[in-house]
């Protein structure tokens, strides 16, 4: 198979010429996620389909997924134009709805005036630049077990996902976000993991509220955290331009490769 990088952004690009476009790193939209939702749409054979990027790329479908019953963070949303009070106690997450790689991501211990401050800060400039603010309980046990992303590659034998494997990311953020980003996304410090039965269980179970289903999807990527109680908690569903960490796993390239001359091959030309 002939395979070729290409930007979606790109004018010149003839994306009707690809038996098969498959999404990888356009870490540059939450910025112009209209444009890149309207690009997806124009796209024929696009994996993952125009459907589920436009549902992915903001977060507010964790609302849908935890009505569905999925275990996940508990999240607070604030609008553009909504007042925002803080707290004076626990540590929370401040994030944007529309983000990648943890940018314009901050933590916050609101038992500190300073943090407190900067919280409020940090909430109002994402609202003054049209952007939906997430607030989200730090869930401590990310500091010691870390952060399990369950990595599932579509099997051409069965012509569904199944899952690939699993990694450990540890914590990433130490501070307050102060309006600057360097880099296109947060470090991150990674290594292979044995995924759990339970956590397993949480993974099927958000695939499973894909709307659509999942079986149109070529991957997917399960953020987990244990909860207060050992459980696992969802934190993303990522099904846009997650990286899936192949070198950690002996045979996963091969699978992914497998996977996507499968779904290239079975269109119609």
């Amino acid at each position: 198979m002939r395979v070729e990088a290409a930007v979606w952004s790109d004018p010149v690009v003839d994306w009707t010429s690809y038996d098969l476009t498959v999404i990888r790193s356009p870490w540059d939209y939450p910025t112009r996620r209209d444009a890149f939702v309207t690009w997806a749409e124009k796209v024929d054979g696009l994996a993952n389909p125009a459907a589920v990027i436009a549902w992915n790329t903001d977060k507010r479908y964790l609302r849908e997924l935890v009505a569905a019953g999925v275990p996940a963070v508990h999240t607070q949303w604030v609008a553009p134009g909504e007042a925002w009070a803080p707290g004076d106690a626990g540590e929370y997450v401040v994030k944007p709805a529309v983000s990648v790689g943890s940018r314009d991501t901050g933590r916050y211990d609101l038992a500190d005036p300073g943090h407190r401050r900067l919280a409020r800060e940090h909430v109002a400039r994402l609202g003054a630049a049209g952007r939906t603010t997430m607030i989200q309980p730090y869930l401590r046990a990310v500091d010691t077990a870390g952060e399990t992303a369950l990595i599932f590659l579509r099997d051409p034998a069965v012509g569904r996902l199944a899952f690939s494997h699993a990694i450990r990311k540890g914590p990433m953020l130490t501070g307050p976000h102060l309006g600057v980003n360097e880099g296109l996304y947060v470090p991150e410090e990674v290594c292979a993991r044995t995924a759990r039965p339970a956590e397993l269980a949480v993974g099927e179970r958000a695939l499973a509220a894909v709307p659509g289903g999942p079986d149109r999807l070529l991957y997917a990527r399960v953020d987990l955290i244990p909860g207060s109680g050992g459980e696992p908690v969802l934190v993303e569903l990522e099904l846009t331009e997650p990286s899936l960490f192949l070198a950690l796993a002996p045979g996963a390239a091969d699978r992914f490769a497998a996977a996507i001359a499968a779904l290239a091959t079975a269109r119609p030309r």
